[in-house]
């Protein structure tokens, strides 16, 4: 069981915890306001675009090569970007941090 926090452009902290299926699937279910996942999870639409805090980066690990060609998409794009439906959820995960890009 991983416990997940996300903070939310309001910067309202929400903890949430899962045992599978991917991050963005583990925010919706608990309506983390604005991860949408509009795509499903195919990695084609960057609503579940999250900045993960640079402690936790090394459990993430960094946004693959299809990621990178969405993210450029985006302008508020950084180095600790990723589509959170690209994380997928389990105890590596837990006590992670992601901040909901704007």
């Amino acid at each position: 069981m991983a416990k997940i926090t996300f903070i939310t452009t309001n910067d309202e902290n929400i903890t949430v915890e899962g045992d599978s299926g991917s991050v963005m699937e583990l925010a919706v279910q608990n309506n983390i306001a604005g991860i949408d996942g509009d795509c499903g999870g195919v990695c084609s639409c960057a609503t579940c675009h999250v900045h993960v805090d640079p402690e936790f980066v090394s459990q993430t690990g960094e946004a693959s090569e299809i990621e990178k060609d969405m993210l450029e998409l985006d302008d508020n794009a950084n180095e600790f970007s990723r589509l959170c439906c690209q994380l997928d959820v389990s105890d590596e995960l837990d006590g992670v941090i992601l901040r909901v890009a704007q």
